[in-house]
């Protein structure tokens, strides 16, 4: 069954004009969710869509006598200071909203001017978190970063034998998510040379990024109730650019034998914008598992999964030092990637994590790991890029990284873009890293 319909159609104008400019992140087929205000005020967070370099705001919108049935319920639910009742409301309200908007937004459309009133220029706003994020997992889907970092500490077996049996994840840490703008300090903890006897304790001097994608649930499952896999998309709302800092020399040290812990709990990163599953329904792709790899039990399996169970989404990162700033030194391009690329879909993402009954709520969120590709060019990360701090990254103003320093600051975008389609993107993921405490 195709999940194209109209609001996907590239012929779709705006009245409102920046959203039909060349290269728009937030183009009238777009329609992602944020929470905002106006930038410096008072004004309760609320909820707003994307179009062009304005926001819609939801909480004027809804009082309009505008939308009607589902559009309106929903419409309601997300003008509240965070999206996780509208999240909650399930596919059918989030449809019919975009839906509504879509029309609303159209040129020539009969609501123009009551709409008008209910924009807001995006300089002039400041986000906050778009929904309360109960629960954070962190799955291990990219394939190519597995085998790169294992290789990296277990050269002789870089990939352990469960990787291609099960979408392997740990439970992280949501109370130090936030949004983009994000500033942190430098994380401590237990770190051990090679050479040395005992561990010592001090600022991480490895630090680095992860590109990766948020994965927000909508609609939950009760306690007990697994999630089937050819149910799962729709308790998907949307995806995000997720940079999942982690501190690598902590994490070399600590994470035998549970995994990590210190050095992935002070801090990650979402943009603002929830880009919606509908959204990104021109943009999905088969997924594919190599014959000669184990195929997926029967539980992780489906027709739909294979035919159209991946999703590609481009991504890539940027660095720009302190000096880079201060000399007015634009950021400098270190990598690109692209979520195709994953081992593992959201479906079966989703279907793991609920087989054994563990129960989702509105806002939960996944994150996908480390998005890198088959080729170093496209790694995810510093760890690989460096090859495990043994080269350095040359920026453009001839400054050197292995790992990042502080005033760092780390730029991450998404976007998808296929002919015959209108090019959509996520907005950006910035933080920068201050000294330690």
């Amino acid at each position: 069954m195709s999940l194209i319909n109209e609001t996907h159609d590239i012929n779709l104008t705006s009245w409102v004009e920046s959203a039909n400019v060349d290269n728009c992140d937030f183009p009238i087929q777009n329609l992602p969710f944020a929470e905002f205000r106006r930038k410096g005020s008072d004004e309760a967070f609320r909820g707003g869509v994307a179009i062009g370099d304005q926001v819609i705001d939801l909480a004027k919108l809804s009082k309009l006598n505008v939308l009607t049935g589902d559009a309106k319920t929903a419409a309601d639910a997300a003008s509240e200071a965070t999206l996780n009742t509208f999240m909650g409301l399930g596919k059918q309200y989030w449809s019919a909203l975009r839906l509504a908007l879509s029309k609303a937004l159209r040129a020539g459309s009969e609501h123009q001017q009551a709409l008008s009133d209910t924009l807001v220029a995006q300089s002039d706003i400041e986000f906050s978190l778009p929904c309360r994020i109960g629960d954070y997992t962190d799955f291990y889907t990219s394939i190519y970063h597995a085998t790169a970092v294992g290789s990296l500490f277990r050269p002789d077996n870089p990939l352990l034998p469960n990787y291609k049996w099960v979408p392997i994840g740990y439970h992280g840490r949501s109370s130090s998510i936030d949004v983009s703008g994000q500033t942190f300090h430098r994380p401590k903890g237990q770190t051990k040379a090679p050479d040395a006897e005992v561990p010592s304790f001090g600022p991480c001097k490895r630090l680095d990024y992860e590109l990766e994608l948020g994965i927000y649930l909508g609609k939950g499952n009760a306690l007990g109730d697994a999630i089937a896999i050819e149910n799962a998309e729709n308790h998907v709302f949307g995806f995000c650019v997720f940079n999942d800092w982690s501190a690598r020399d902590l994490q070399a040290w600590e994470y035998q034998p549970l995994g990590p812990f210190l050095a992935k709990n002070f801090a990650s990163t979402v943009s603002p914008w929830i880009v919606t599953t509908e959204a990104l329904a021109p943009y999905r792709t088969s997924w594919t598992r190599d014959e000669n790899d184990p195929q997926p039990m029967d539980y992780l399996e489906s027709k739909a999964n294979r035919d159209q169970g991946a999703f590609d989404i481009q991504m890539d990162v940027r660095i720009q030092t302190q000096k880079m700033r201060s000399e007015g030194h634009n950021p400098t391009r270190v990598s690109t990637s692209s979520f195709k690329h994953s081992y593992w879909t959201v479906a079966q993402m989703v279907t793991h994590h609920t087989v054994n009954g563990c129960n989702f709520m509105p806002g939960d969120m996944l994150g996908s790991g480390t998005q890198s590709g088959p080729t170093h060019e496209e790694a995810g990360s510093l760890l690989e890029l460096s090859r495990g701090g043994k080269e350095k990254i040359t920026l453009s103003n001839g400054e050197q990284r292995s790992f990042l320093e502080d005033g760092d600051n780390v730029i991450m975008r998404g976007w998808c873009e296929k002919e015959g389609y209108a090019r959509i993107g996520f907005g950006s993921v910035e933080s920068t890293v201050l000294p330690a405490k």
